[in-house]
């Protein structure tokens, strides 16, 4: 994923110069709860490092919950995983710095060029599968799985973005009600019964991601989640 253009100083310090001892050139994205940078190490090593946006950092709750997925993403390893180098949940602002991978996601990589060619789609689903493989014997479920969480790199692609993933053996549980993923590409489970959400609820979300890549549609992000869960969990399946 490039550097964003038009990344300078924010009216609230949203884009701090330094994370720990790294030194944060560019911005690669921002999302609901934070903003990637890309760093660089000591070494030179270049790393995207995400940082909590500051109403976040002050809720112990969040960050009780970027502990949980700092220690996820620390467990697994694999060809398709981002490694993470470091990171600091207890910091002012929390981070946390894994290896950076460039490419684009395969969500801008189909909306620019359109479905992928066979042989592209075919090393597209080993490598998610592998991934999904390291992520799961790791005792890890993702359950965030989308075309915006898959980097497409030189080297294969790579799962990234484990924000609400959840160890098998974590003590932190889904509020009853709530909704943790993204509706088109939830599995059933993952709106009857979040508490509950297994290693199959990334294998559906696998699906979904291999649909888009080959169809260029996949499921439309602009339906109610009100609506995709009548239609996962009501549905009659063959």
């Amino acid at each position: 994923m490039p550097p964003l253009p038009g990344t300078g100083a924010h009216p609230e310090a949203e884009f701090p110069e330094y994370a720990g001892t790294y030194r944060l050139e560019a911005c690669l994205g921002s999302g609901g709860m934070g903003v990637v940078h890309l760093a660089r190490s000591a070494s030179g090593l270049q790393l995207a490092v995400k940082v909590v946006h500051r109403p976040y950092a002050a809720d112990p709750e969040f960050r009780a919950r970027f502990r949980q997925e700092v220690a996820a993403a620390r467990r697994v390893s694999g060809a398709f995983t981002a490694p993470v180098v470091d990171a600091d949940p207890d910091a002012g602002r929390p981070w946390m710095a894994t290896l950076y991978v460039p490419g684009p996601t395969l969500a801008e990589q189909v909306k620019r060029n359109g479905p992928l060619a066979p042989a592209e789609l075919r090393r597209l689903t080993a490598g998610l599968a592998e991934a999904l493989r390291d992520i799961h014997r790791a005792g890890v479920i993702h359950r965030d799985l989308k075309p915006s969480n898959v980097l497409l790199s030189d080297a294969g692609p790579k799962v990234i973005d484990f924000g609400i993933s959840r160890p098998y053996d974590s003590d932190l549980r889904t509020e009853t009600g709530k909704l943790i993923g993204s509706p088109p590409y939830m599995a059933p489970e993952q709106f009857q019964r979040p508490r509950e959400v297994g290693p199959a609820a990334d294998v559906f979300a696998l699906g979904a991601v291999l649909v888009h890549a080959a169809t260029g549609r996949g499921p439309s992000t602009r339906t109610a989640r009100t609506s995709w869960r009548t239609r996962w969990c009501t549905t009659r399946r063959i």
